[in-house]
């Protein structure tokens, strides 16, 4: 039918813009990041572990928009390294405040949770392939 076709053309065009909107804010947000990293550490500073990881989470967004702009496929495995780089640059904080053990070792324990998800998302893949493009969970 005419309307269904229009509704799923409306829908696809508001994907593809909204998904160019985050590409776009995280390309100014991960240039932004960079400057304030050379602002900050000149002539003689560092960039810290924290600004890095940052930066890996801007990576892996923009990578997945990416892919998404290229399969129409949301890849849920970036999804998951992104939370892993999130609870990574948490830890860093924790320990650079110098919390109790015990919340390092609960983001160490979400941290195993979320490579085991990984690990269960890929032997999915394997086992029952997608036939929707090139990305597979």
């Amino acid at each position: 039918m005419k309307i269904d076709k229009l509704g799923t053309n409306l829908v696809s065009i508001f994907h593809r813009m909204l998904l160019f909107g985050i590409g776009a804010a995280t390309a100014w947000a991960a240039l932004m990041t960079v400057v304030k990293l050379f602002l900050n550490s000149w002539p003689f500073g560092y960039a810290s572990v924290q600004d890095l990881l940052l930066l890996f989470i801007y990576l892996e967004i923009g990578a997945m928009v990416g892919i998404y702009f290229s399969t129409n496929h949301m890849p849920v495995r970036f999804l998951v390294y992104i939370a892993i780089t999130a609870v990574t640059r948490h830890v860093v904080d924790l320990i650079a405040n110098h919390q109790s053990v015990w919340d390092i070792a609960a983001m160490g324990a979400t941290t195993l949770l979320f490579a085991l998800s990984i690990l269960v998302l890929r032997i999915g893949s394997y086992k029952f392939p997608s036939d929707r493009g090139k990305v597979n969970e």
